[in-house]
């Protein structure tokens, strides 16, 4: 096992950077959606999991994971540390389970969950395909 290149002082400062919410993945979703017009809230109004962005009157909570903290099958996602990799192997898998926790509760509560990779944002037609699954039609259709 190799040792840490910070002090715990400094990990702690590095850490405490990592955003919770706005984070660059997330203001472009909510980008793509005022661009199409869809309404929606954020903080995720007390339901599971706290959604990232809510349409209540559709009934969709949403959901912007990053690939690596969320350990999405993708190659950033599926990378190991290097560094503390026990600690970081056992933290992605909790967030896993408590990730799926929520959507299963928000499904059965009569939620639709909607998850957006961090390396869907990539796909040239992602802004495309999220209205479309969002609202069933084209974001051309909606002007």
């Amino acid at each position: 096992m190799t040792t840490d290149v910070f002090s715990p002082e400094q990990r702690s400062a590095v850490m405490r950077r990592v955003k919770g919410r706005d984070t660059s993945p997330e203001l472009a979703v909510r980008k793509v959606l005022r661009a199409a017009g869809v309404g929606y809230r954020l903080g995720g109004c007390g339901l599971p999991g706290r959604p990232d962005v809510v349409m209540k009157g559709r009934r969709i909570a949403l959901f912007v994971h990053g690939c690596f903290w969320h350990g999405h099958d993708c190659p950033r996602g599926a990378r190991q540390p290097k560094t503390n990799a026990d600690y970081w192997i056992a933290k992605i898998a909790r967030n896993r389970a408590r990730d799926e926790a929520a959507v299963q509760a928000l499904l059965s509560a009569g939620w639709r969950v909607v998850v957006v990779w961090e390396c869907d944002l990539r796909r040239p037609d992602f802004p495309a395909a999220l209205i479309v699954e969002l609202t069933g039609q084209a974001a051309s259709d909606l002007a």
